[in-house]
């Protein structure tokens, strides 16, 4: 079967089966192309909990499928690849954060969204990266347990006076941008609007003209008079940027970053998953309800 035949058969599958399909934006540009949702992770959440659809296919990694399951219990969420794995969720576990909520017992437990269903569950609200300054700006609390992102942690510490107690985990794809790198980006593209990704190492995000979630990157390059743009996340979403603003030239804040679990979903697996309806999200009934309200808690801040 060709590429083109593939395609087909994929949007021919989704119609019988009555399916909607989920991207996110740092997933290779064909299946991004197929997309009936495209964005981040808040936007997808967003659209999980609110489409009428009974069958979802998440093309991202396993915890955005997960969130789609708690969001949509009464609906079958499929993940396309099984080992689209997020590195930063496998980061912090469910026993060292009771240990660290005992530790602080007056502390609200924000995780990122970049999180297993079992973390979720054991916390007080989640965020996501566009709206990670918001929740704890409001909550009611003056310590602030956040996991599992420290770069995300610190980045909202600029905006606030309350007490942030980070997680020592991160994004091994942010986390690999530099300080040098980016200065040679900027040196290279001097009337570039560089845009960075709060889960970039502070001194990256010092460099940034706009700091910004996926969403916030796309609603900038479609409303800003620049022409040029430097972009500090993973390699995907330049494909989409492109795409949406072909008068624009965007380029990598150095060299190009991508993320295993983002680059595993292939035409193959979303086809496989249509017809033989593989991987289920399978979550205990406990979890889906005690992480369904973090989620949406955290739902009420966009």
């Amino acid at each position: 079967m060709t590429k083109e035949q593939m395609k087909k058969e994929i949007l021919r599958l989704k119609k019988e089966k009555g399916a909607v399909i989920l991207v996110h934006n740092y997933q290779i540009g064909e299946i991004q192309d197929l997309a009936d949702f495209l964005g981040d992770s808040l936007g997808l959440s967003r659209e999980a909990s609110r489409i009428s659809e009974k069958l979802i296919v998440f093309c991202g990694v396993t915890f955005m499928a997960e969130t789609a399951k708690i969001l949509s219990p009464d609906k079958k969420v499929l993940l396309p690849r099984k080992d689209a794995e997020c590195p930063m969720a496998e980061m912090v576990n469910v026993e060292d954060l009771k240990k660290l909520k005992a530790k602080h017992p007056d502390a609200v437990v924000v995780t990122y969204v970049n999180s297993t269903a079992e973390v979720k569950a054991e916390s007080d609200v989640c965020c996501t990266s566009a709206n990670a300054v918001k929740i704890v700006q409001n909550i009611d609390a003056e310590e602030i347990i956040f996991t599992p992102d420290r770069n995300l942690a610190s980045y909202v510490q600029r905006f606030t006076k309350k007490k942030i107690i980070p997680w020592e985990g991160f994004c091994y794809v942010h986390n690999q941008f530099t300080r040098e790198e980016v200065i040679r980006a900027k040196e290279a593209h001097p009337r570039a609007l560089l845009m960075v990704h709060p889960e970039c190492q502070p001194e990256v995000i010092d460099l940034a003209d706009k700091v910004l979630s996926t969403s916030g990157m796309v609603r900038v390059a479609r409303e800003s008079s620049d022409s040029e743009f430097l972009v500090g996340t993973e390699g995907g979403m330049l494909y989409r940027l492109k795409k949406e603003n072909p008068g624009k030239n965007f380029y990598s804040a150095g060299t190009a970053k991508f993320c295993r679990g983002m680059k595993a979903t292939r035409l193959e697996d979303l086809y496989k998953a249509l017809l033989e309806e593989q991987y289920e999200i399978i979550l205990p009934e406990d979890i889906i309800n005690k992480a369904r309200m973090a989620l949406e808690r955290m739902l009420t801040y966009v």
